[in-house]
């Protein structure tokens, strides 16, 4: 039975050993691994630095874990990576090398992304261009990221990348710091794309703003931004003295906000709106967003003053009502006019005369509707009379309401409008206490001008009437108080001088006379006089001949000598005369080519007074208008000012507008 034990000792015995085993190499492997592990990193990384090529990043990513190496990168071609491969398999101690080396390849599209992986995690991943390192593109990255921001960079290199790729991508990555982990940037070519939930309303709108202005050379493609959530969607309308609205809280989307500014506008009727919402979600799935808006904008609209609220899923008014009736109205509106969901909240009103007091009447296509306030109905009948006759092809709409306080002449002053309105393609005629104003289309110009004119008249007395009437398909001109202020804008940077002695402009002119004739052009009522300058004084004196545009005042004779020019020696004027008189034919009138007498072309007389020349300023100011003149203004819309106007040397040229 002894011998028994003595086997089974030998047979198992080395199991004994194991524990010793094992706590040897768990000494020594935590000791013998490091130094393992670092030697290989930095043979490596000779290998590595041996990949780059003058002023540029290595294009090979080598880290060692352990025994193995993990390599990553793109080859200019497949020499060089052949031979990176070889120098890492030689390294002594090596087990293993995982990973693959590509080569750079032209990206077509050339797309580039950056995915938010975690709060301070950014994943790159897609082409990045292979003039930019890795190391080299974190460190134009690094000033938009977050503090304390890593990047996990997998992105391959190719050529192909747009010239602005660098600031496009510190853009693109900024606008993940908006955005909740899982969002998306993208560049495809010259397009960025963004994709994600906003971090906050605050946020949202930032980056809104942001990509107003899209990265140079880039265009904006698909911008998916999911609103924040919020713990509690309100919404609120606030009408202020004059109908301007104020928007505040919370819409769904970027299209409800378009479509709720519309409305408001038509609301507002001119007086103005402040948009100070932002798009979040956490509206009750019970309630319709569109349904809530319309619901709170008919409740604004029965305001004078006042504020429409929506929050803790109910909507309440406080201000002052349209009128008496708007009371009862907004009262029943609130009790069954609801959208589901909605609870009616307070409803604290009050009524004052209206101010100020609004009546309009709208011309379209097929109808004309009468809207604001008339003071009685009989007021309203008899407006109503008036427009029957002249309107008689069109529906007669009446969205007219009751209330005290219209201004004497009321029925006047519309009646006035509604025979001008007649006459008008389209219009529409709005009153404001005494003040009535016409918009709207003719067909002819002259009767535009007539209407504008005529209208003001036409109204009772201590009323103010306007027109704007334009004329479809012809363009009309700035006011003349805009064209004014575009003419105080054409002084030249410095004095345009002439040339001492000269009329004949320099180039340096050109471009300013050309600014001044598409001036000219742009407003075709404004009349111009152009002013000359003297020269300084010991400046040589003026030529005999004129030397510009401009034509010489003095007659030529037919030999095209000056006919002020002295007689030749030898022979005195008589004798000049009595010469000419010995050839008859020369004093005849030409024969045109039909037959008829041509023009007389006959040179003046020699001792007929001759004009006195232009002084030199006056040249100077002539050869200005002559070139304006050739640039297509009329002849009615630009002199020369009188020469004893002439502007001193130092000033040179001027221009000034003239009644």
């Amino acid at each position: 039975m002894s011998a028994f034990p003595s086997a089974l000792i030998r047979r198992t015995g080395w199991l004994v050993g194991l524990p010793g085993l094992a706590a040897i190499l768990g000494v020594a492997v935590p000791l013998v691994t490091p130094p393992l592990e670092a030697r290989l990193d930095a043979e490596a990384g000779a290998v590595v630095r041996g990949t780059a090529r003058a002023g540029a990043e290595p294009w090979l990513r080598v880290t060692a874990r352990g025994r193995d190496l993990v390599i990553l990168g793109e080859a200019p071609d497949a020499a060089a990576r052949d031979d990176a491969l070889a120098r890492l398999a030689a390294l002594p101690g090596l087990r293993r090398i995982d990973g693959t080396l590509g080569l750079v390849e032209t990206a077509a599209p050339f797309v580039w992304t950056a995915t938010r992986t975690g709060p301070d995690r950014i994943a790159l991943t897609g082409n990045r261009p292979a003039e930019i390192g890795p190391h080299a593109l974190a460190d134009r990255l690094a000033p938009a990221l977050p503090a304390g921001t890593r990047l996990d960079d997998t992105a391959h290199a190719a050529y192909g990348a747009p010239a602005e790729f660098g600031p496009a991508a510190m853009e693109a990555v900024s606008a993940l710091k908006a955005l909740q982990p899982g969002a998306r940037a993208e560049l495809a070519d010259t397009r960025l794309s963004i994709h994600g939930e906003a971090i906050s309303t605050e946020d949202e709108a930032r980056l809104r703003a942001a990509l107003a202005t899209p990265p140079a050379g880039f265009s904006l493609g698909t911008i998916e931004i999911l609103p924040a959530k919020v713990p509690d969607f309100s919404f609120g309308l606030a009408r202020a003295t004059g109908g301007a609205l104020t928007l505040t809280g919370h819409v769904v989307s970027e299209t409800a906000r378009a479509a709720l500014r519309a409305r408001a506008a038509e609301i507002a009727e001119g007086a103005g709106i402040l948009d100070e919402t932002h798009t979040a979600r956490g509206l009750d799935a019970r309630i319709d967003p569109a349904g809530l808006t319309a619901f709170a904008l008919r409740l604004v609209a029965l305001l004078q003053e006042g504020g429409v609220t929506f929050a803790h899923g109910a909507m309440a008014v406080t201000g002052i009502a349209l009128d008496p009736q708007a009371v009862d109205e907004i009262a029943a509106l609130l009790r069954d006019g609801r959208p589901a969901g909605v609870e009616a909240g307070p409803a604290t009103l009050e009524t004052r005369p209206l101010k100020p007091y609004r009546v309009q009447l709208r011309r379209e296509a097929d109808s004309v509707t009468l809207g604001g306030h008339v003071p009685d109905a009989a007021t309203r009948d008899r407006i109503l009379a008036a427009l029957r006759p002249r309107f008689f092809r069109e529906r007669i709409i009446d969205r007219s309401r009751v209330a005290e306080g219209a201004p004497d002449g009321l029925t006047g002053a519309l009646e006035a409008g509604i025979a001008t309105l007649a006459v008008l393609a389209r219009g529409e005629v709005r009153v404001a206490d005494r003040a009535l104003t016409l918009t709207g289309d003719s067909l002819y110009p002259e009767s535009a001008r007539r209407i504008e004119a005529d209208l003001p008249r036409a109204l009772p007395a201590g009323w103010r009437g306007e027109a704007a009437i334009a004329v479809p398909g012809v363009a009309t001109g700035p006011a003349p108080e805009a064209c004014a202020a575009r003419f105080t804008e054409l002084e030249p940077p410095q004095a345009l001088r002439f040339v001492p002695g000269s009329a004949t402009p320099t180039a340096a002119f050109y471009p300013f006379l050309d600014t001044v004739a598409a001036w000219a052009k742009a407003c075709p009522t404004g009349r111009i006089a152009v002013t000359g300058h003297a020269d300084p004084a010991g400046a040589a004196a003026p030529k005999p001949v004129l030397d510009s545009a401009v034509e010489s005042t003095a007659s030529v004779d037919a030999k095209g000598t000056d006919a002020k020019a002295p007689a030749k020696p030898g022979k005195t004027k008589p004798e000049a005369a009595k010469s000419e008189a010995a050839k008859p034919e020369a004093t005849k009138p030409a024969k045109a080519a039909d037959g008829k007498a041509a023009p007389d072309k006959t040179p003046a007389k020699a001792d007929a007074p001759a004009e006195p020349e232009p002084d030199l300023p006056r040249q100077r100011a002539l050869a200005l208008v002559d070139y304006l003149l050739q640039a297509g203004l009329p002849p009615d819309r630009v002199t020369a000012d009188p020469a004893t106007q002439a502007r001193p040397p130092a000033e040179g040229i001027g221009l000034a507008l003239r009644p």
